[in-house]
């Protein structure tokens, strides 16, 4: 079981003395300097206890021109500034000797922001929210698979149960690993508040408390590691990929998300249709019409596009309910604080920081613009004709990563809100990965044309 930690879960306002004090009286030997590339991959920096007052003081150089999408060999030297209230403990390992991290801003050398940090990419919609009198807050339900090891000890799909939706054991087999990660979810500050097995055989669903975008963002890159590690000491090899397994349901990762205006609710309006004001309204309208073209952030993997098919309830057309859940966004029954919208497209394989941009991004130029949410459709869209689908404006979601990159490319406000660094080095990398993948000659082509031509 993890170790209990006596690092407050509350940060905010802790200085490089703070920190070090905690780290002593936590016996911690070791710090990570933890950022993620523009991939969404999460990166470190591992310090002695030697080096933690130069780490903490932000003066901790390394090579950024071996990081996905950063900067040049020629601009190579960057810098690491911690945020002091992301400071947290790993509740394993040798209590003498224990490992703790701090998410850090990344810099250029002359302290400057970086522009093609995830983070800070994040941080200026934040301010822009801030600039309109908004706070955004956030959930996301990342959703994933554990797998036994293939033979030679890396990743495989097989499987470790049969469970489905909500299942016990013997069904779920996975629910001492589950335990085990919501028990060191809880030992770094999290609050769970369920968790369960998912529909896929093997998948698998923690949920923790809504938090501020940029926490988030924190939480869910904590989360992935985690999740990861914890496994590995089952005999289990966790996976956040959309879609690892031929007929079974992908994992997504679900986008609750509202904005609060002086403390309030700005979603909710009590003498208003449906309880939703004209700032939900609009911020819906938001999303909808950049639905397409942040796609390639909030589904950034050519297998992304094998979750977002008809008959696996994901969503794949461009509307919204208030009920069922066959829509790209749902808005949740709850009403007063808890009013909110639900955005069922993005996948746990995103970059959390830039798919939280994105749609926050997407949502205050909704409100800007006054753009319109138009009316629900809570019929099954699954069920409907392409013609029903037309008469309502209903449109589809990118069919693959090429017409996602396309769609981003066109939508001139997304790509603002990235910024020219971001999305020129993501795109790169996204045509590279699809020009890599439509060159490969897969099982189901040999199966399907080698006997027979």
């Amino acid at each position: 079981m993890p170790k209990p930690s006596t690092v407050p879960a509350d940060l905010s306002g802790a200085t490089a003395k703070d920190i070090l004090a905690l780290a002593e009286s936590q016996g911690v030997r070791f710090l990570r300097l933890q950022f993620t590339d523009i991939l969404g991959i999460n990166k470190n920096v591992e310090v002695p206890a030697s080096q933690f007052p130069k780490a903490l003081a932000g003066d901790m150089l390394f090579d950024g021109s071996s990081i996905e999408g950063f900067v040049r060999v020629e601009e190579s030297d960057m810098l690491l500034k911690p945020d002091f209230s992301t400071f947290r403990v790993f509740p394993w390992g040798d209590p003498q000797q224990r490992v703790a991290r701090v998410i850090c801003d990344v810099t250029m050398f002359d302290g400057s922001p970086f522009a093609g940090d995830p983070r800070q990419v994040l941080k200026r919609q934040v301010a822009r929210a801030a600039e309109m009198g908004f706070v955004m807050n956030a959930g996301m339900e990342a959703e994933f698979f554990l797998f036994r090891p293939a033979v030679d000890g890396g990743a495989g799909t097989l499987t470790h149960d049969v469970g489905g939706y909500f299942d016990l054991a013997p069904m779920d087999r996975g629910e001492d690993a589950r335990r085990a990660i919501v028990a060191t979810l809880e030992q770094m500050g999290f609050e769970v508040e369920g968790a369960h097995h998912e529909v896929a055989h093997g998948q698998h669903e923690i949920d923790f408390r809504y938090a501020d975008a940029l926490t988030t963002a924190d939480n869910i890159a904590t989360f992935r590691f985690v999740v990861k590690h914890v496994a590995q000491q089952f005999g289990l090899v966790a996976s956040f990929m959309p879609k690892p397994v031929f007929g079974q349901n992908g994992s997504g990762m679900h986008t609750h998300q509202s904005l609060f205006a002086k403390g309030e609710n700005a979603f909710f309006d009590a003498k208003a249709e449906y309880q939703l004001s004209k700032v939900a309204h609009h911020y819906i309208g938001g999303l909808l019409k950049h639905a397409r073209g942040m796609s390639a952030i909030t589904n950034p993997l050519v297998n992304s596009y094998k979750r977002l098919v008809p008959g696996y309830e994901a969503p794949v057309n461009v509307a919204w309910s208030l009920h069922n859940r066959s829509p790209l966004i749902r808005v949740p029954s709850r009403r007063g604080a808890g009013t909110r919208v639900e955005l069922r497209s993005p996948d746990p394989s995103a970059n959390p920081y830039l798919a939280l941009a994105v749609m926050l991004a997407a949502g205050l130029d909704g409100i800007a613009t006054e753009a319109t949410s138009r009316e629900p459709v809570n019929e099954n869209i699954w069920e409907m004709s392409f013609r029903e689908r037309r008469r309502l404006r209903i449109d589809d979601l990118p069919h693959d990563l090429n017409e996602a990159c396309d769609e981003l490319e066109k939508d001139a406000d997304i790509c603002e809100a990235l910024g020219p660094h971001v999305t020129q080095q993501f795109l790169a990398a996204k045509r590279e990965e699809w020009r890599e993948y439509i060159s490969q000659v897969s099982a189901w082509e040999l199966d399907r044309y080698l006997a027979k031509y």
